[in-house]
């Protein structure tokens, strides 16, 4: 089971957020600090969440093309 975290970016979907996950590596040859983001479509029953907050997303079955994830907890 794969939990992420991530910013609410999107919540204009009935039942569906866009849900951005950021991540740092460091280049292996100039060690800089890379951020990476990434938008995933998460299902979400709960009406609570809005724009901006902090939610965890949890990976499940397939529930449309785009959605793979649901919405674990708000933080």
């Amino acid at each position: 089971m794969k939990i992420q975290s991530g910013k609410v970016v999107s919540i204009k979907m009935s039942k569906t957020l866009v849900v951005e996950v950021v991540r740092q590596s460091i280049h292996p040859l100039y060690k800089k600090i890379l951020r990476k983001s990434k938008k995933y479509h998460v299902h979400n029953e709960d009406p609570g969440i809005k724009l901006g907050d902090m939610v965890t997303i949890v990976k499940t079955r397939p529930l449309s093309k785009t959605k793979h994830y649901k919405v674990g907890e708000k933080l």
